[in-house]
């Protein structure tokens, strides 16, 4: 894919930093319902997935890929019961790693940041440096918008971001029916 630096300057008005929260289902497919319009207006796109193991191979990821979306995963799956968290931990600091380099190198246009309110949470990455990162972005020409998804975003982010959204679970059919996650519907 091809820099689109001198475009995306102009393209790229004022970079948003922006927060999908809150514990209905939803977060990832709003954030990726941003960058498919992105896409659309020739932008060039990135996710980074924090948590989820490279293995889950979702309908989401493989239409991003089709379309040229740089996609990697840095996570050992969900930690929901996870005593030891070290592999996850040094997974998602190297994710972390590899995300500043993309944000910092006037080659995107967008990059979401999936579950990284996780990552945050845990002190994977401590908040301090996240919004010391955030803060030296302020400064930096050229940066992409930052679309950070996640459940129980820390104040100090909500705080901070531009745009907040928060899903709310009304319904949902794995609570109601006893439905598992669907192909199509969850990934």
């Amino acid at each position: 894919m091809q820099n689109h630096s001198s475009e995306r300057v102009a393209r790229v008005k004022r970079p948003l930093t922006i927060l999908y929260t809150g514990n209905g289902k939803g977060k990832t497919t709003a954030a990726l319902g941003l960058l498919f319009r992105a896409l659309g207006h020739d932008a060039t796109c990135a996710v980074m997935q924090f948590i989820k193991s490279e293995r889950l191979q979702t309908g989401e990821r493989k239409m991003a890929e089709r379309l040229g979306v740089k996609w990697e995963n840095h996570g050992t799956g969900f930690l929901w019961d996870e005593t030891d968290l070290q592999e996850a931990r040094e997974a998602c600091v190297n994710g972390w790693e590899q995300a500043k380099q993309w944000i910092l190198s006037g080659t995107y246009d967008m990059i979401v940041l999936d579950e990284f309110t996780y990552v945050l949470a845990k002190g994977f990455v401590p908040m301090e440096d996240f919004l010391a990162f955030l803060v030296r972005l302020e400064a930096e020409k050229g940066r992409p918008h930052v679309v950070i998804t996640g459940r129980d975003a820390p104040q100090r982010l909500i705080d901070r971001c531009d745009m907040v959204h928060e899903l709310v679970e009304i319904k949902h059919p794995w609570r109601t029916s006893s439905v598992p996650a669907q192909i199509m519907i969850e990934y």
